[in-house]
């Protein structure tokens, strides 16, 4: 066996080893290899998947307005700078858009999470993670205590688990997953990828208990 043969033995055994899998990622028309078929969606994932496409419609039109009004320049909005706000537990962080995002992105937000009473999130972040508006559920303002701020106010912070890791790296049409809230319940997220003047900015995300 050649050496050459051998590295590219080695490399392949590798990457077979340390890829990770994404359950539930999907991608329509046409499902690729190890992705669901579109048809084993419910009604309600499909409900679902609608207002996550148009959070993520409404959310491109905004940052798209903020560019041509030079409301803020391309460079900055992609420029994935984050600045610590002190005293907050967990951190939170402020940006040179987020103020903006106080502004125009909470309405769209709260609109997609008043269309059902199963859905318990919808939000926008940008590729790392980062919740620069929360929809007004979680968005209240902050009282100084730790553990009933750490529940009602959730905007600005940087969520780095793996399944808003996996959301916000997404570039299929949709990702599906399965995960839990902090307070240990399982339920089912749909996100969507934001693209702005042809680059990938972020996603929407909702999530959702299934019906019964």
């Amino acid at each position: 066996m050649t050496r050459n043969l051998r590295y590219k033995l080695t490399f392949a055994i590798l990457a077979t080893a340390c890829a990770i899998p994404v359950s539930f990622a999907q991608s329509a028309p046409t499902p690729a290899a190890g992705e669901a078929a579109p048809d084993v969606l419910t009604t309600q994932d499909r409900d679902v998947l609608a207002a996550a496409e148009q959070l993520a419609t409404e959310a491109s039109q905004v940052l798209e307005q903020w560019i041509t009004t030079q409301a803020i320049t391309e460079d900055r909005l992609f420029a994935r700078l984050y600045y610590p706000i002190p005293k907050t537990e967990p951190r939170k962080w402020t940006t040179h858009y987020d103020s903006l995002a106080d502004r125009d992105m909470v309405n769209p937000e709260d609109k997609a999470l008043a269309r059902s009473p199963l859905l318990q999130y919808a939000i926008v972040t940008d590729v790392n993670g980062y919740v620069p508006a929360h929809n007004s559920r979680f968005a209240q303002a902050l009282t100084g205590n730790m553990s009933q701020d750490y529940i009602n106010n959730r905007t600005k912070r940087m969520l780095g688990d793996l399944t808003s890791f996996a959301a916000a790296h997404s570039e299929a049409r949709y990702l599906m997953q399965r995960t839990r809230l902090e307070t240990g319940d399982a339920i089912y997220e749909i996100s969507v990828p934001i693209m702005v003047r042809g680059k990938h900015w972020g996603c929407a995300r909702i999530g959702y208990r299934r019906a019964e």
